[in-house]
């Protein structure tokens, strides 16, 4: 699964870095834009062992700057930059025991790298595929557990090593990608975008004497984003 996804971001990469020495048709094209977004993301948390969770939904925003550098046919390649504030974390819901609550709220700033390939006119709607490496810094969390745990029979086996946990790794990192939509007009450019992000770090250190093997980040990312142009 990780080299699929990393196969996929160094061809992206690869074909952006290409195109700029070959097979150029068209206007050339220069073009600085920066803006803001916003959106939510639908959080999961991959452990291993397991624990029972379900989406646990969260808010993300910052800044964003896109290049683009050359214009192909109607083929638009450049690169994406932003700085953004974004909530992870893991909601527990157990089957057998609706009762217990559990809620880990991670506070992140994060960096996508992105490179950018659009499809469209220059003015309308494009159709856009946004992929890169991520990185992020671990800044809080917040812990929400209720009383039905102190009342849960010591026979019933149920993973809660990572209640009292602190992030034993602050720094984090992986691969993010997503499609979306984007209108151009005279008042500026308008997006919106689903994203996927897929951690490759662990928050918990995983050496073979840690009880967690593994315990990564899986995000869906719905976003809506402002761009004004400039530089053209």
């Amino acid at each position: 699964m990780k080299i699929k996804i990393i196969i996929g971001v160094v061809l992206l990469l690869t074909v952006c870095g290409i195109l700029p020495g070959h097979a150029q048709i068209g206007e050339l094209r220069n073009n600085f834009a920066v803006g803001f977004n916003g959106g939510v993301n639908m959080n999961s948390v991959s452990f291993s062992p397991a624990v029972r969770q379900k989406n646990l939904m969260g808010v993300n925003g910052g800044l964003t700057a896109r290049y683009i550098s050359e214009k192909y046919f109607s083929m638009i390649c450049g690169v994406q930059l932003e700085l953004n504030y974004s909530q992870h974390g893991w909601d527990e819901f157990n089957e057998d025991y609706p009762d217990l609550q559990y809620t880990r709220k991670m506070n992140y700033v994060e960096i996508p790298f992105l490179a950018h390939l659009a499809f469209g006119k220059e003015r309308g709607v494009r159709f856009f595929i946004n992929m890169g490496p991520q990185v992020g810094f671990f800044i809080s969390d917040t812990r929400t557990k209720n009383d039905a745990w102190d009342n849960l029979p010591s026979i019933v086996a149920i993973t809660t090593e990572q209640h009292d946990k602190d992030v034993e790794n602050k720094f984090d990192y992986g691969i993010t990608g997503g499609l979306g939509l984007e209108l151009r007009t005279k008042a500026g450019n308008f997006l919106i975008e689903g994203r996927y992000y897929y951690a490759l770090s662990d928050f918990y250190k995983s050496t073979k004497k840690d009880y967690f093997s593994r315990s990564a980040h899986g995000v869906i990312v719905a976003k809506i984003s402002y761009l004004f142009d400039l530089k053209k």
